[in-house]
């Protein structure tokens, strides 16, 4: 639990007294490579902290086929707004991609927190701007930047994690196909 008081200290000045208040609504998971966190249909109340890890966000379309709408690494977390907030079914599935810690609290707890606590609701806001920030710049690179230059965003954002994640979780991630992706990694000196 120390590397999730850090990085909640990163995004919020959460005391050691404020997490010991708080510390008992957050349990540990751990999730196997290629485990699912939860599933489409699911109502999952919980948000899962990546503390260690890479994991993905996916939706299978009505032909059977995958489709990522994001990667997650540590630092990151696991939920379905959808259904946290407007209690409907998660849309989408979530899945570890290597081995993955997390930290989980229920959604409830959360706001509850926030709602009682300045810092913890720091903590909350800056949340949702990262995520906010993260949909923006993935919406921009989609629009403004060729399947060379998102690989080399994706890259930089991963760095030497880029490797664990396989390359057809990359390609559908970027919206390439795995063909693309081989071309673009041979025109790079990559293979």
């Amino acid at each position: 639990m120390s590397q999730f008081l850090e990085l909640i200290q990163k995004l919020s000045p959460v005391s050691s007294a404020e997490w010991a208040d708080a510390k008992s609504l957050f349990s540990s998971r751990s999730f196997g490579a290629e485990e699912i966190i939860f599933s489409a249909g699911d109502k999952p109340k919980g948000v899962y902290f990546l503390i260690h890890g890479i994991g993905r966000y996916y939706y299978i379309d009505s032909e059977g086929r995958e489709r990522n709408k994001s990667l997650v690494k540590a630092g990151g977390a696991f939920a379905s707004i959808s259904t946290v907030v407007n209690a409907e079914q998660s849309p989408f599935y979530a899945q570890s991609i290597t081995p993955c810690n997390t930290v989980v609290i229920d959604y409830d707890d959360l706001i509850r927190l926030s709602d009682e606590n300045k810092n913890w609701a720091t903590f909350v806001r800056r949340v949702y701007e990262n995520l906010a920030l993260k949909k923006e710049r993935r919406e921009a690179d989609f629009l403004m930047k060729s399947a060379r230059q998102r690989y080399e965003s994706f890259l930089d954002e991963f760095g030497p994690q880029s490797d664990l994640i396989p390359l057809r979780h990359v390609a559908m991630y970027l919206g390439i196909t795995d063909v693309t992706l081989s071309r673009i990694r041979r025109g790079m000196g990559m293979i």
